[in-house]
């Protein structure tokens, strides 16, 4: 008799007198739950474990999950496979999408593997290539990767598509990583190693661990995001190693004064680390801010 059995029966002997009459009910009760389960269609061979039947009745194991009583769901897994009338709505369930953000993460760690040291550019989508930061965007692109470093961006327009065009023009590793919006275009013409991602967090996750510096031009929303997420990490310890350069004093002096002037004198932060976060207009003094940590690693 095993161990499981024996703890049983000791608790059955704690709440129940054992008689005739309550046999004879127990298993007339065990009958029942035997016709109700065929009729529902929980045969052997099914989830259903059959080891023993507890005062709650059969054990049904879905995966890592455990049901009893009337837990225990009416269909079964066999069942539901072979269905031919199947509803997609579980395509859109919480279990579901968490195999499509894993399929994400493996993807996006195969993509990029053996990409090498790189240095990630932000800015805005909607920056014209008439504009002088679209153009110091594509001499930043250029000049890192002329020293054998990837470029990536988030593969749009505007500043993204300037970064990338430098690198691909200097003939180096111009990476973009899209995100599926409605009225995004896709990737610009310039990467030449792209990936699409569906959730933000994925595709960030992927600029902070294959980065090791960070260029941030003017930009909206999408931009701030990017830069406030990388800030906590730098401010946090969680990513070492990083320098954060901020592009363009006249866009950004005001929130980099504000920063470390209204939130640190309140307390709210420690302050910015001037050594891992810069603010500059000059493209070539971005660039060796960008690619320091590069060096010191080799």
């Amino acid at each position: 008799m095993t161990d499981r059995m024996e703890n049983h029966m000791e608790d059955d002997e704690d709440d129940v007198t054992p008689s005739i009459s309550a046999s004879q009910s127990d298993a007339e009760d065990c009958v029942q739950c035997r016709e109700q389960r065929h009729a529902q269609g929980h045969t052997q061979g099914d989830d259903v474990s059959t080891v023993g039947e507890g005062p709650l009745g059969d054990t049904y194991h879905r995966g890592p999950v455990i049901m009893r009583g009337p837990m225990i769901p009416k269909d079964n897994t066999t069942g539901n496979l072979l269905a031919s009338d199947q509803s997609t709505d579980w395509l859109h369930m919480d279990p579901w999408r968490v195999l499509r953000i894993q399929s994400e993460f493996v993807d996006g760690f195969g993509a990029l593997a053996e990409l090498g040291p790189a240095v990630s550019v932000f800015g805005s989508a909607r920056i014209r290539r008439t504009d002088p930061y679209y153009k110091a965007a594509r001499r930043m692109g250029r000049l890192i990767a002329q020293q054998g470093i990837a470029v990536i961006t988030g593969g749009g327009p505007g500043i993204m598509e300037a970064a990338n065009r430098g690198a691909a023009l200097a003939g180096g590793k111009s990476v973009g990583l899209g995100i599926e919006l409605p009225h995004e275009q896709g990737l610009n013409q310039w990467v030449n190693l792209g990936i699409s991602f569906r959730y933000f967090f994925v595709r960030k996750t992927m600029f902070v661990k294959y980065s090791s510096g960070v260029i941030i031009c003017p930009g909206g929303f999408g931009t701030l995001d990017e830069m406030f997420e990388l800030l906590t990490l730098v401010q946090t310890h969680k990513v070492t190693s990083m320098p954060v350069v901020l592009f363009g004093k006249a866009y950004w002096q005001g929130l980099f004064d504000w920063l470390e002037g209204t939130v640190a004198q309140r307390g709210m932060i420690s302050g910015l680390d001037s050594s891992r976060v810069a603010l500059t207009d000059d493209a070539d003094e971005a660039v060796s801010i960008a690619v320091s940590a590069i060096d010191r690693r080799k």
